[in-house]
Parts: structure tokens; sequence; C-alpha cells
């Protein structure tokens, strides 16, 4: 377990950044000010708790106390062992990681895709890896997760040492389906949640007894906030299993800011096919293709 938790020295010297991403590592070898800009953080922060689908006012914000149902996010704690963890951390360390934007490493287990031109190769792509079945299976325990059949499996590795992060965006939406969904494994973090449309989002003041009495309801909306000033954080525990649905999966952007990875952390990605994919859809066969491949868990990483 220890060899899985610390990055070795060589790869805290590599850099796989381009364009304006950054990581520690080039923003140390540029030295200075880099000559790009980050975002502005968002102006307001509310907190999403997952017992009542609801996002709340953080402590001492202008919002403390004002909530707003936060629909689409699903989180399963405790998704699987810490014996299990340990050894799919194991087994992803035995297959080489390949260095990727903002200071992460990843594995991927898909097919080639261009999704600008909107076309993808199956070659080379031999499915998910083999001790990913049993927690495919598990998915399907959950009324959410019951049809849920991933076509693709993307391992992220973040730690402190090299910055990682990843910006907000959106998931692509031509080839995957309606579920995004994530495995968090060695360290908690923070998923933070933004959206750039225009309006705003009417909240309510959370009831004494808060969460609880969130679920039995709450008062009239009586105060807004600007959308785009808005961002949601949503607690990620080590082992657990996030399901992104709905206006979280296709409205709201996701990302991991660098000050929420203070150790490793590995993200397993599930993504599933979308309609255009599935039966009746104009390329159900190549679907079809797709899922045999992905579902015979024999997968080595591209």
């Amino acid at each position: 377990m220890a060899a899985a938790a610390v990055a070795s020295p060589e790869v805290l010297r590599e850099c796989g950044c381009k364009g304006i991403r950054t990581c520690l590592i080039c923003e140390r070898q540029h030295g200075g000010d880099p000559p790009w800009q980050h975002p502005p953080q968002k102006t307001h922060r509310f907190i999403y708790y997952s017992d009542t689908g609801w996002a709340v006012g953080a402590e001492e914000s202008d919002f403390e106390g004002w909530a707003f149902p936060f629909p689409g996010v699903t989180v399963i704690e405790d998704f699987v062992t810490r014996e299990e963890e340990a050894e799919m951390v194991q087994l992803m360390d035995r297959e080489p990681w390949k260095l990727s934007q903002s200071g992460r490493r990843k594995q991927d287990y898909g097919p080639k895709v261009n999704f600008r031109k909107q076309k993808l190769k199956t070659a080379g792509f031999s499915g998910l890896p083999s001790f990913s079945r049993d927690v495919v299976r598990r998915m399907g325990l959950y009324p959410i997760l019951e049809d849920f059949r991933p076509v693709e499996q993307c391992n992220l590795d973040y730690c402190p040492e090299r910055g990682s992060a990843i910006d907000p965006h959106l998931d692509d939406a031509w080839l995957w389906g309606e579920r995004l969904v994530s495995l968090n494994l060695l360290s908690p973090t923070v998923l933070s949640m933004s959206r750039e449309a225009p309006g705003s989002l009417l909240l309510c003041l959370a009831p004494s007894g808060f969460p609880e009495a969130l679920v039995e309801g709450v008062m009239a909306p009586s105060r807004s906030v600007l959308c785009q000033e808005v961002e949601v954080a949503v607690p990620l525990p080590r082992r657990s299993l996030l399901v992104l649905s709905g206006a979280a999966r296709h409205q709201w952007k996701h990302a991991i800011h660098r000050r929420h990875i203070e150790a490793r952390r590995v993200c397993a990605t599930f993504r599933e096919l979308s309609a255009e994919f599935r039966p009746g859809g104009r390329q159900q066969e190549l679907g079809q293709e797709l899922l045999q491949i992905s579902l015979s868990f024999q997968g080595r990483p591209l």
C-alpha cells in the first residue's frame, strides 16, 4: 500500500501540461508568475448535502442558512472496502500511467475518440480491466445504476506534490450518456460545481433542524443569487461512489481544485453510451460492439 501512496521522484519531475493548463512542476520550471490567469473563484459557496439533495450556503457567508435544491448528484459512501481499495490501486499501479494535464496522470480503457469530428476507433480497445468486473456488478445493485453498462473507464491519479487539479468542464454528450460514475479512492476530496448560465437561483431559508427538516419541506423562495457567482461544493469521502445525472451532468460544470488534493487520490470514472449508440439509435450496431468489448473485462490501458 505504501508503494501506491507516494509518487516516485521521476514522476515529480515530469509535466504533461499543454496550452494554458499548468501544474506545480511547470510553474516552477517557468519561474515567477505564469503569463496566464487562472479564473477567479466564485463569489458565493454552497455545500451539497447528499442526505437531502440540497445545497446550503456556507457558514459565515452572505448566504449562510439559505438553500436551493440541487438534483442529479448521488453519493454512495463506503462503496468498496479498504481491502478492495488497496487491491484496486495496487493493480492500477502495475500498469503504466500516462502524463496528463494539470499535474494528473491517467489510464484509459476505452475507444479512441475524436470528439470534435465525432469519430471513434475500436482498434486497440480490449475492454475494461478485469478488476472492475465486481465493481460494475455491484453498481447494478443500486436502483439508480441497475441498468448502467459502462463502455469506458478512465483512471486519474492526483497528488499534491504535482499540484494536481482538473478545470471546470462538462463531459461530452455525443458519445457518453446520461450518467457519469466515479469511484473516489485513497483520500477524500471536494467536487466543485459551477454554471455559466445567465439568470438567478431562487433560495429558500432553511428551516430550523436542518438538514433533516429539508426533507419535510421548506419555506417559499424569498431571495436569489446570480447563477454565475455560485459554486457548489460536493464532499466526496474516501471509497465513495459519485453519480452525476440530469442537470448536474449536463448543465453544471465539475472540477477538482488544487487546494482540495491533500494526499494522493485515484479516481476511476465510468461512462455509458448516449442514445445515439443505444438500441434504436443511429449507431446502435457500433454501440453493441463497444459494449461487447468493454464488458469482456480483458482490457489493458491504451
